[in-house]
């Protein structure tokens, strides 16, 4: 109750700080509003949207669209969203594979984070899933590292493409159990989930969000979640923390982004609206099942939560010497 007070105040105080600039530059939006994202269908950055959308088009009067611009792991979406003009006609869900994890990992990459995005709004933080397919006979994580000692490499862990969140998240495994384990990559984690619930691969450190549905329809058992603390959503579902590794977070994140110098207006009117929608009640409950957490707050906020991410996961890839393709 709390938070939602607290977000419903912020949103009071940015809604009248935008009002005076939005009437000396016009109406906005005044017409439809697009929110990249750069997943497919199924999977968490999806979901996420099109709750946020929804609520938006009720809101503007205006429909919200969601159009997927998948591949790389976001990164495609990134790079279609930093070339956009900064007009707020689109939008994207930024994910931690595209503004957190990409800069390390590929220097070759078309966009600066920090000079081509405008953050608007964080949406929610969720831990990964360690999940497996319900037939195997390991399924605890000593179990689990185990069977990599015993078949090193040949042990598939899927991911929704190199270098994305499940990526990093099975190479801090592999450091902190000292096993090898094959990786392997979709575009996405639609896909990605259609080879684990049929038997193709055997695990995944997938998001929360796209693993839930099929966690609650026993296609896949959870095994142990990433973040320091236990998820209000799988309070019986141990931290790998918990099990002995010490210092593993590894979560998913999303927010709203726009292109570079979007105007503040926008900036401030999209932050106190998609602050009132996380804030409904609908809404936070829907957030609940898929254990997005902690969102909300200022754009000031989430510009700040961006960096902090860019340098942990830096550490990370430098530390577990990790490279790509790119």
């Amino acid at each position: 109750m709390r938070r939602r007070t607290l977000i419903q105040a912020g949103t009071a105080a940015a809604a009248t700080l935008a009002a005076p600039l939005l009437r000396a530059q016009g109406a906005w939006p005044s017409g439809p509003v697009k929110i990249i994202v750069g997943f497919p269908p199924g999977g968490g950055t999806d979901a996420l949207a099109r709750v946020v959308s929804a609520k938006l088009t009720e809101l503007w009067k205006h429909q919200v669209i969601v159009e997927t611009k998948a591949g790389a792991a976001g990164v495609l979406a990134a790079e279609y969203m930093s070339q956009q003009p900064a007009d707020g006609s689109q939008l994207m869900m930024a994910h931690i594979n595209s503004h957190a994890l990409a800069p390390s990992l590929q220097p070759r990459l078309r966009y600066n984070v920090e000079r081509d995005f405008t953050p608007i709004c964080l949406v929610g933080v969720t831990p990964n899933l360690l999940i497996g397919h319900p037939s195997l006979k390991a399924l605890t994580v000593p179990a689990i590292v185990a069977a990599c000692k015993a078949e090193p490499g040949k042990v598939a862990f899927g991911s929704a493409g190199p270098g994305s969140a499940q990526h990093l998240a099975l190479e801090l495994f592999k450091l902190q159990a000292k096993v090898d384990a094959l990786h392997v990559p979709y575009k996405g984690s639609g896909p990605l989930l259609t080879d684990l619930i049929g038997g193709q691969i055997q695990y995944a450190f997938e998001t929360m969000t796209a693993a839930t549905p099929h966690v609650k329809s026993g296609k896949v058992v959870p095994i142990a979640q990433t973040r320091a603390r236990r998820s209000k959503a799988y309070p019986d579902i141990p931290t790998m923390q918990e099990l002995g590794f010490a210092g593993f977070e590894a979560t998913t994140w999303y927010g709203l982004v726009g292109p570079g110098k979007l105007p503040p207006a926008i900036v401030q009117k999209v932050n106190a609206d998609v602050n009132a929608v996380l804030a409904m009640p609908d809404v936070q409950d829907k957030l609940a099942t898929y254990g997005a957490e902690d969102g909300g707050g200022s754009a000031e906020r989430f510009a700040g939560f961006i960096k902090s991410e860019m340098a942990q996961w830096a550490r990370v890839v430098k530390d577990g010497n990790v490279k790509i393709d790119s």
